[in-house]
């Protein structure tokens, strides 16, 4: 993959990327309705293939939270036609890479010496690179070592960024402009937090030593001595990124393995900890052919207020569907009705969200769960497909839901899929008081 020797950092270079990539979005769309004048059948998806191609050909240059944005709207897979999430997935771990003498010069800016000084091996080509740094392999002795390092400019343009791919989500994916804003808040407070490396290898540490009892998930020792505040230096693990662990063909008892690592990491971190690792894509998971996973990178991690904790898991107990009063109560002590609603407004919403949490929190509802359902992805798709459509939700003056939902609910929907991927059939453990 072809190296970067530069990132654009000031506004105006990368508000002139954004500008740029506009305009080839609306010669795609001029080049979609021409060719449907000639032929009215003609399918929209090529005209998704194009605008994919171009949207991520640019946030990928300008890396950093534009390409994250990107990166978390493809583990939506209700939300974006499979061109986005086929092209916005690379951006997991296979991003353009930054050059080398970017590297050296990060390097020596923190440590006044550069990686041959440092270590006794370093990879001149990165090996993974994604939305906020790429990594490289190094060793020390008999020490094997990932060594991540944080983009230029990532950290200063993220608040700006953010403006900048309001209007390319809210023409693109049909969002409501209320939620998007509160959506894009929440965002940016999570992306200044994953730029900071000092927190990120503080939080690293803590909730691999917290979660090492778990079975079946193990995690990688970190080195302070070779970290700072735009670098991570941490043990070099070996695997398969779930993609790669598919293609070697592993037994369904393998993948349940897995599968239950990965139910239990998240379970013991939300019930128990009440902060959780908030980005489950597949470039954070390292498989291992005995069905073990590697579990890497805690840069983004929400944690769980208390009240929001109680009220959001108590509308996945599945007695309380059928509490209609109390389920209302919980409705508005989550924004998700308002007082300022109508009768009507109440009504719908009421409908809309307990077919949502019925939906969503079935797999709670039973001592085990089977994610090789694909009936059970189709319908949540299907909801998703409605719901963007909805033009009450759409018109909403009003954000649906709290805000620490955002990242719990992409939590749990990329945990879903990396279960249906895995089709793994696993014990849904919960706390007592849902059972």
């Amino acid at each position: 993959m072809k190296e970067q020797s530069r990132i654009p950092t000031s506004k105006v270079q990368r508000a002139a990327k954004f500008v740029k990539t506009g305009a080839k979005i609306g010669g795609n769309y001029i080049k979609h309705y021409t060719k449907k004048i000639v032929d009215p059948n003609t399918p929209k998806e090529e005209l998704h293939e194009d605008n994919a191609q171009d949207i991520y050909s640019s946030l990928s240059e300008l890396k950093g939270s534009a390409l994250k944005v990107a990166q978390m709207l493809a583990m939506d897979k209700n939300l974006l036609p499979s061109a986005y999430q086929e092209q916005f997935a690379m951006g997991q771990y296979s991003a353009p890479p930054l050059s080398y003498p970017l590297v050296v010069k990060t390097l020596r800016d923190h440590f006044g010496k550069s990686p041959s000084e440092l270590f006794d091996d370093f990879s001149k080509n990165a090996v993974n690179a994604a939305s906020i740094g790429q990594v490289h392999k190094a060793s020390l002795g008999d020490k094997e070592i990932a060594v991540k390092i944080q983009y230029p400019g990532v950290a200063n343009s993220v608040k700006s960024d953010l403006k900048l791919v309001k209007p390319f989500a809210l023409r693109l994916f049909n969002l409501n402009e209320s939620e998007l804003d509160q959506y894009m808040e929440e965002v940016e407070s999570k992306l200044l937090e994953e730029t900071d490396y000092d927190l990120e290898l503080r939080r690293s540490q803590e909730i691999s030593e917290a979660c090492a009892h778990i079975d079946g998930v193990f995690f990688p020792k970190y080195y302070p001595e070779f970290s700072g505040e735009k670098i991570i230096s941490m043990d070099w693990i070996d695997g398969w990124h779930l993609k790669e662990f598919l293609n070697t063909n592993p037994s369904q008892e393998v993948k349940n393995k897995i599968g239950q690592g990965l139910w239990d990491f998240y379970h013991h971190q939300v019930h128990n900890l009440k902060q959780v690792h908030a980005d489950p894509h597949p470039g954070n998971f390292l498989m291992q052919e005995d069905g073990s996973l590697g579990i890497i990178d805690f840069g983004c991690v929400k944690e769980i207020p208390e009240d929001f904790y109680t009220g959001y898991f108590k509308l996945i107990r599945k007695k309380l569907v059928d509490d209609e009063s109390e389920l209302v109560q919980a409705f508005y002590a989550l924004n998700i009705i308002y007082e300022t609603d109508s009768e009507e407004e109440k009504n719908l919403y009421i409908k809309v969200f307990r077919e949502m949490i019925t939906l969503l929190g079935r797999p709670f509802h039973s001592d085990s769960f089977d994610f090789s359902d694909d009936a059970y992805f189709n319908e949540i798709f299907e909801l998703g497909e409605r719901l963007s459509n909805m033009k009450e939700l759409r018109n909403s003056s009003q954000a649906r839901g709290s805000k620490h939902a955002l990242y719990i609910n992409r939590t749990y929907f990329g945990l879903y899929n990396l279960l249906n991927d895995l089709k793994a059939d696993i014990k849904t453990t919960k706390p007592d008081w849902l059972k």
